[in-house]
C-alpha cells in the first residue's frame, strides 16, 4: 500500500471513528450537551483533527441524520425495485412494518432520523426517500382504486403519523407492559389500512344497492 493510500485510509476510519462516538454522545447526551472538544476528547485526537472533517456540530448532527435515512430508504428500498406486488395494498401494509422493525433493530438511527432535532430549527424540513417510498405507494392504491378517491398527501402523512407514533413509543416506553409487539404492530397497520380499503367496498356497495332499487 502506497503513502498516499494509507493517509486516505487513515483519512475514512477517522471520519468514521468521529460520526460512531458522535452518534453516541447526542443519543445519550442530547443535541445541546454535545461539543466537539467533548467529541475530540472521547476519541482521544485533538479537535483540530474534529475540525478538518466537519466544521461544526451542526454539519456533524446532519451528516449522522442522513445516514440514518440512508439506512432506512435502503430498507425500504426493495418496494420501488420492480418488484411490486400485484396488490398495492398488500405492498403497502409490507412498507409500514418494514418501517417500524427498521426503527425497533435500529433505536438510535430512528432517533436521529425523526426524533433528535436541534433546538428552534429553522430549517424547511427536507423530504427524504423514506416517505417518498410511502407516498409512491398510497398513490398506486388512489390510482388502481383499491383506496377511495382520497387525497395521496393527507392519506400519506396519516399512515405515517399512525407508524412512527407505534415505532416512537415503543423505544421510548420499552418498560410499559405491551401486549406482544408482533400483535400490536399488525393491529395498528391493519386498522389504518384496511379502514381505508373498506371505504372502497361500502362504496362499491353502495352503487350496486342503488342500482337495485333503480331496477325495481
Amino acid at each position: 500500500m502506497s503513502a498516499l493510500s494509507r493517509r486516505r485510509k487513515h483519512k475514512e476510519e477517522l471520519r468514521r471513528l468521529i460520526l460512531d462516538a458522535a452518534r453516541e454522545i447526542f443519543v445519550r447526551q442530547g443535541y445541546e450537551s454535545f461539543s466537539m472538544r467533548k467529541l475530540a476528547g472521547k476519541i482521544e485526537y485533538s479537535p483540530g483533527s474534529v475540525y478538518l472533517h466537519f466544521k461544526n456540530k451542526e454539519e456533524l448532527f446532519e451528516c449522522l441524520v442522513d445516514e440514518s435515512f440512508a439506512r432506512l430508504l435502503k430498507k425500504l428500498s426493495a418496494l420501488r425495485n420492480g418488484k411490486e406486488l400485484q396488490d398495492p395494498v398488500e405492498e403497502l401494509k409490507k412498507g409500514m412494518r418494514a418501517y417500524v422493525e427498521f426503527g425497533l433493530r435500529n433505536p438510535n438511527d430512528y432517533r436521529f432520523a425523526f426524533m433528535l432535532r436541534p433546538p428552534m430549527e429553522k430549517r424547511p424540513y427536507k423530504v427524504h426517500g423514506a416517505f417518498e417510498s410511502l407516498r409512491y405507494i398510497v398513490g398506486r392504491c388512489v390510482g388502481e382504486k383499491r383506496f377511495r378517491a382520497l387525497d395521496v398527501e393527507t392519506t400519506s402523512q396519516a399512515l405515517w403519523a399512525s407508524v412512527h407514533g407505534i415505532t416512537s413509543l415503543l423505544i421510548q416506553r420499552p418498560a410499559f407492559p405491551w401486549v406482544p409487539k408482533k400483535e400490536l404492530i399488525a393491529q395498528i397497520i391493519n386498522t389504518a389500512v384496511d379502514s381505508l380499503v373498506a371505504g372502497v367496498r361500502v362504496t362499491a356497495e353502495a352503487g350496486e344497492h342503488h342500482a337495485n332499487i333503480s331496477r325495481l
